[in-house]
């Protein structure tokens, strides 16, 4: 039997790259799909690109804003009656070093990518515990361990995903939902193969398994965490890196 069949997940920023990867393996095994993306062009293409008709469904959403986390949640229970899957995913990056950052882009990547997974941990486990349970995945990063030069707003949200993962899995766990959280390394993605041949070569002599990881692997650790495979396991972190910074 497929490990999350006929389970609701909901992905933020699920329209290309990792969340892209995520929606497939879990239609691959079963499951009903709701992707959010802040672009409309964005949500069609990858709607084309699963081709999975009717078991995906898209909403326009920005994970920081109360009302979009709502409705996707709202679509997940709307449509395919349940909602036992989130995936915080949504994100992005605007690196400078801490002298040349500007404020705004310290609070813009603190918003998506801290508030957001916030909004959608509380919104997913307010239904969750009505219902009996479910798994909540937070994505966050090697970043949110070690920290990178040129980081420091994202190392930081992704550190306190680490945080309110951790908090929101001993508030909620009596009730059946599970909280645990990834961190990924270098993933190879359209945004690690624009890093100059310097940088990719310098990360790469870091990796004890002398390459970077796949997509598809970053959602195979997302597929036993929502699955009842990992039934036992909330609090986690589970880092995806090859061995780096072991």
């Amino acid at each position: 039997m497929p490990l999350v069949d006929r389970k609701t997940a909901v992905i933020t920023g699920g329209a290309g790259g990792l969340g892209l990867a995520m929606a497939r393996r879990l239609l691959d095994e079963g499951a009903n799909v709701v992707l959010t993306d802040v672009s409309p062009e964005a949500l069609e293409r990858a709607t084309a690109a699963l081709g999975a008709g009717e078991r995906v469904t898209t909403v326009r959403a920005g994970a920081s804003d109360p009302d979009d986390v709502a409705a996707a949640a709202r679509s997940a229970v709307d449509v395919y009656g349940a909602l036992d899957v989130w995936v915080n995913n949504a994100g992005f990056t605007r690196d400078a070093t801490m002298r040349k950052m500007a404020i705004e882009d310290f609070d813009a990547v603190i918003d998506v990518h801290l508030r957001g997974a916030w909004l959608g941990t509380r919104t997913a486990a307010g239904i969750m515990r009505e219902s009996g349970g479910g798994s909540i995945i937070n994505v966050s990063s090697i970043s949110g361990k070690v920290g990178n030069i040129g980081q420091t707003n994202y190392s930081a949200a992704k550190a306190g995903v680490v945080g309110l993962t951790k908090a929101a899995a001993k508030e909620v766990g009596h009730a059946g939902v599970r909280v645990n959280a990834i961190q990924p390394g270098i993933i190879a993605t359209p945004m690690t193969e624009a890093m100059p041949d310097r940088i990719r070569e310098q990360r790469l002599s870091e990796v004890p398994l002398g390459r970077f990881g796949e997509p598809s692997e970053v959602a195979g650790v997302v597929l036993f965490l929502a699955s009842e495979l990992s039934s036992y396991v909330t609090g986690a972190v589970i880092e995806i890196g090859g061995g780096r910074h072991i």
